[in-house]
């Protein structure tokens, strides 16, 4: 499984990475956590608003910062 933090490097995308890496640690399983700071890569997700966090190349969730809990529910 792979967690892809879509943004530019501002704090709220720098906060999402820490919760991100956060979760994979919590949930003990090999999850790795991909930090996308290109705009031309994370305008090929068609994001338009940063942070936003995809999963396996799926965009879940776009313009927030989710808590490390929010993450794990999304991961399972």
């Amino acid at each position: 499984m792979k967690i892809q933090i879509l943004g530019t490097g501002c704090a709220k995308c720098k906060k999402l990475t820490e919760n991100a890496q956060e979760a994979a640690k919590e949930l003990g399983r090999p999850i790795e956590v991909e930090k996308v700071s290109d705009i031309n890569e994370i305008m090929k997700y068609g994001v338009m608003l940063t942070p936003a966090l995809a999963v396996d190349g799926e965009v879940k969730v776009v313009g927030k910062v989710l808590s490390v809990k929010d993450i794990k529910a999304i991961l399972g």
